[in-house]
């Protein structure tokens, strides 16, 4: 898969997750925001969030995304971590952009995962 911030393939998973065509187990829900655990989870706590509308990549995300969804997404990340009981121990948020990374959703996402001492990465 490659990074085409021009074509949001609109039957994604996340993006039937937002249509309420697929369920999640949600966390947190706001204007902008959707917070819920993955179904296969890599840590003992791991969840992801995700915008509400379509952006591909954290590139598009931050050139096109109003003010106000940039400050929403940034709060949900600390909201659901804390929520999670991550905070005390520490989380890993990350973010895979594009075919390298391994993105195997074209709906600019962050996971979340806790819980217990992850591996290193440099």
């Amino acid at each position: 898969m490659s990074i085409n911030i021009s074509k949001y393939d609109p039957q994604n998973i996340f993006a039937k997750i937002l249509r309420k065509e697929i369920p999640c187990k949600a966390i947190y829900e706001n204007d902008f925001v959707l917070a819920f655990h993955d179904i296969a989870p890599q840590a003992p706590v791991h969840a992801l969030i995700i915008p509400k509308n379509p952006y591909t990549c954290y590139s598009d995300f931050a050139e096109r995304a109003a003010p106000e969804e940039l400050v929403a997404f940034s709060k949900a990340i600390a909201y659901v971590a804390k929520e999670l009981g991550l905070e005390d121990n520490g989380y890993r948020i990350i973010s895979n952009i594009g075919r390298d990374s391994g993105q195997e959703v074209p709906h600019f996402h962050f996971h979340i995962m806790g819980g217990k001492q992850l591996g290193f990465m440099g």
